[in-house]
């Protein structure tokens, strides 16, 4: 059995095709979804239903995001459409649920409200959108929105001291919880790099797919990646969130 985690989609269907083709699935598989299915790209309603008909032929695991959060608000109320959502990319899911009838916008619904903040595997790695802030760890969490809108562990990792040993006082706690963690929200094209970041046990798998990036997969156990094509070119009369 292998393990994928797949990073931020933003409504590039494309794109994920593209990418579980080259993870050439098999029976037994497990992928891991980190959040982020929507807004951004044409086909954000799509990305759903592919993601929903998927899981009854996988293992998925889907992890919810913050895009996420408010295209579930926008479906179990279609007058609650936050104008900071609208303009990231929320104008564009509206407009791919043309078509779609009541009754897919529940089955939508129901699979945004079902959809976990986290996961934790039996090896002891962390699977989230975004980050945690509690120094005991993710059940210790006061706050369970910052699982998808936390940047401070990924912003600590960029200015830590790779120095320190793991075993001194000045280590970060957050780190010491678990034997990996893996994240999306904050694309690693912000630092001018396609491809998955690794800091110590944090592995950073948001490429930009709602840019100008890419959507990966990525093997947690080999930690050999794969990419599709960066969305402007498959998407080429979009803007995207750009």
């Amino acid at each position: 059995m292998r393990t994928f985690a797949i990073g931020d989609i933003h409504g590039g269907l494309k794109a994920l095709i593209q990418v579980l083709n080259k993870l050439e699935l098999k029976d037994g598989d497990k992928i891991i979804f980190m959040g982020d299915y929507v807004d951004g790209w044409s086909e954000s309603a799509q990305v759903i239903q592919f993601l929903m008909d998927l899981s009854q032929k996988f293992d998925c695991i889907f992890i919810k995001g913050n895009h996420d959060v408010w295209c579930e608000n926008w479906l179990r109320k279609s007058s609650d459409v936050n104008p900071s959502w609208y303009i990231h990319g929320g104008k564009e899911t509206i407009e791919s649920y043309e078509g779609f009838s009541e009754d897919e916008k529940k089955l939508h619904l129901n699979f945004f409200q079902n959809l976990p903040l986290y996961h934790l595997d039996d090896d002891n790695r962390l699977f989230l959108h975004a980050g945690f802030t509690s120094l005991h760890g993710v059940e210790k969490e006061k706050f369970p929105e910052l699982f998808y809108l936390d940047r401070s562990l990924w912003e600590m990792l960029l200015v830590m001291d790779r120095s320190i040993p793991k075993d001194s006082i000045f280590y970060p706690k957050r780190l010491q919880h678990y034997k990996e963690i893996y994240i999306g929200h904050t694309p690693t094209t912000n630092y001018d790099e396609s491809s998955p970041i690794n800091i110590e046990s944090v592995w950073n798998i948001d490429t930009g797919a709602a840019f100008k990036g890419k959507i990966t997969g990525i093997n947690i156990d080999t930690k050999a990646y794969f990419q599709s094509d960066n969305l402007p070119s498959l998407y080429p009369d979009e803007k995207g969130r750009n």
